[in-house]
C-alpha cells in the first residue's frame, strides 16, 4: 500500500520535477536528446568484457565531487570492474565527464519501477552504491527483486532526519528489508540507523569519503596560475557554495574589509549556477566593480569581487586564495552548511556561519583545533578577515592546524571497498 501511494504521488508531482529539470538556463548545461534517460531509455554499457558492472549513484556535483577519489581508488585496485555513474542534475553530468574513462555516465530514472526496471535490463548492474542517502523507494525495491544488493556509502542520518523516519515505522522497515549494507560516516549515524530497524551486521563504520581527498598537481598548478593573475600580494578570500540571502551578507564584509584592505579581492562562488547572474547584478547594484570568471583575460587591482560563474573548479579557486568563507550556512535551518574539507585540505583557514548541522562533526573538529571560527554577521565575517589578514602568521597556523584534522581522518576509501570486496586481493 505504502508503494501504491507513493508511486500515485510521484505521478502527480512528477512533471513539475521534469520541468525543473529540463528547463534551459543560461548558465546551466542542457540535457539534449539525453531526456529519454530520465523514462529508463538509456544505451547499453560499453565494456561488456568487464567481470562486473558496478551502478554508483550520485545526485548533483556535490556527490560526484565527493564519489571521484573513490572512483579513481576502486578503479585502480578493480581494474576489470566497470563503473555507471548515475546523476540526477546536468550539472551533475557536466562533472561526471572529468572523471573521463573511469565511469560511463547515464541519468538516473525517475522513481517509476517500469524506468527503473527497464534501466536494470540495460545496464545489468552486479550491484548498486547510492552516495550518502538519496533513498528513492522504488529504486530500492525493484532493485532489491532483481537480486541485485544496495549498499549506502558515505551514510549520515542526522538527528533531525532520524526523528522523521521515526514517526513513519514503517518506513525504516522497509529501508531495512531492502538495503543490504550501510557504510556509516560516524557511530552516531550508525546508532540512529539501528534505531530505524537495521540490524548491527547490515551497519559499518568506515568513515568520510570525503576526508580522504586529493588535491591534484594541475588543481594546484591552476590555483598559483590564477593567484598570480590576480596578483600575489593582494589579500584574497573566497565565499564559497553561497546561497540566496548570504550574497548580501559576504558582500557587506567585503566592503567593510576594503576600507582596511582596498587592494582586497573577493572571489565569490554562487552554489547554483541560475543564480549566476543575478548575483553579478546584486554586486553591480552595490556599487562593486566586479568580473566574471568566464569573461575575464585580466583582474586588474581596481576589480574589487571576482564572480566564479563556473563549476567544478572549486579546488583551483581555494588554492588561489588565503582564507574561505563557507556559505549555506548563513540562512537559518534552510541548508546546514557545506563541507569544510576542501580548503582544510588546501591548508586554509575557514570561516562559517552559525548553521552547519549538516557537518557537525568535520567543523567541530575544525573548531577544536582553532582552524575554523563562526560569525553570524557580515561585521563578525569582516573582523574575522581582518584579524587574519593583519597577522599572516595565524593564517599559516590555522591552515596547518586544519591540514592535520583531515589527515588525521584518513582511510574511508580503504575501509569501505574492503567491506564491498572482503574476497578480493587489493
Amino acid at each position: 500500500m505504502f508503494r501504491a501511494l507513493y508511486t500515485l504521488l510521484i505521478t502527480l508531482v512528477s512533471p513539475f520535477f521534469l520541468y525543473s529539470l529540463l528547463k534551459k538556463h543560461a548558465d546551466k548545461p542542457h540535457i539534449g536528446k539525453r531526456w529519454k534517460e530520465y523514462f529508463g531509455f538509456c544505451a547499453p554499457v560499453t565494456h561488456k568484457q568487464a567481470d562486473e558492472i558496478i551502478w554508483l549513484h550520485t545526485v548533483s556535483v556535490g556527490e560526484v565531487l565527493g564519489a571521484s577519489d573513490f572512483v579513481r581508488t576502486l578503479k585502480k585496485r578493480y581494474p576489470n570492474k566497470t563503473v555507471v555513474l548515475t546523476t540526477t542534475t546536468t550539472t551533475g553530468a557536466q562533472q561526471a565527464e572529468k572523471l573521463g574513462d573511469l565511469v560511463e555516465h547515464r541519468f538516473m530514472p525517475l522513481d517509476f519501477p517500469w524506468a527503473i526496471k527497464r534501466f536494470i535490463r540495460t545496464i545489468t548492474p552486479s550491484q548498486l552504491l547510492i552516495m550518502e542517502t538519496e533513498l528513492w523507494p522504488n529504486t530500492l525495491a525493484v532493485t532489491h527483486q532483481q537480486g541485485i544488493p544496495i549498499s549506502i556509502i558515505n551514510a549520515r542520518l542526522s538527528e533531525r532526519s532520524a526523528q522523521r523516519y521515526q514517526k513513519l515505522a514503517s518506513l525504516g522497515r522497509f529501508l531495512a528489508r531492502h538495503i543490504h549494507h550501510i557504510y556509516c560516516l560516524h557511530q552516531d549515524d550508525a546508532q540512529r540507523f539501528a534505531q530505524l530497524g537495521f540490524s548491527h551486521d547490515q551497519l559499518s563504520v568506515t568513515g568520510s569519503l570525503k576526508f580522504d581527498i586529493s588535491i591534484s598537481p594541475e588543481d594546484k598548478a591552476a590555483g598559483s596560475s590564477l593567484r598570480n593573475t590576480i596578483g600575489q600580494q593582494r589579500q584574497v578570500w573566497i565565499a564559497a557554495s553561497t546561497h540566496q540571502g548570504e550574497d548580501e551578507i559576504v558582500l557587506n564584509a567585503h566592503q567593510y574589509l576594503l576600507e582596511k584592505y582596498p587592494d582586497a579581492l573577493l572571489v565569490l562562488v554562487p552554489r547554483h549556477p541560475e543564480r549566476f547572474q543575478s548575483v553579478f547584478e546584486l554586486v553591480k547594484q552595490m556599487k562593486l566593480r566586479a568580473v566574471r570568471r568566464t569573461q575575464a583575460t585580466e583582474i586588474g587591482h581596481d576589480i574589487q569581487v571576482y564572480l566564479a560563474d563556473t563549476m567544478g573548479e572549486m579546488k583551483q579557486l581555494l588554492a588561489a586564495c588565503d582564507i574561505c568563507f563557507m556559505g549555506g550556512s548563513l540562512i537559518g535551518d534552510k541548508v546546514g552548511g557545506h563541507n569544510l574539507l576542501e580548503p582544510a585540505a588546501l591548508g586554509l583557514p575557514t570561516i562559517t556561519g552559525p548553521s552547519y548541522f549538516n557537518f557537525t562533526d568535520i567543523t567541530n573538529q575544525l573548531l577544536a583545533a582553532q582552524a575554523t571560527v563562526v560569525c553570524d554577521s557580515s561585521d563578525a565575517i569582516s573582523q574575522q578577515l581582518i584579524t587574519l589578514f593583519n597577522e599572516p602568521e595565524k593564517i599559516a597556523e590555522q591552515g596547518a592546524q586544519a591540514q592535520q584534522v583531515v589527515n588525521r581522518n584518513r582511510g574511508s576509501i580503504n575501509n569501505t571497498l574492503a567491506g564491498l570486496f572482503p574476497h578480493e586481493e587489493s
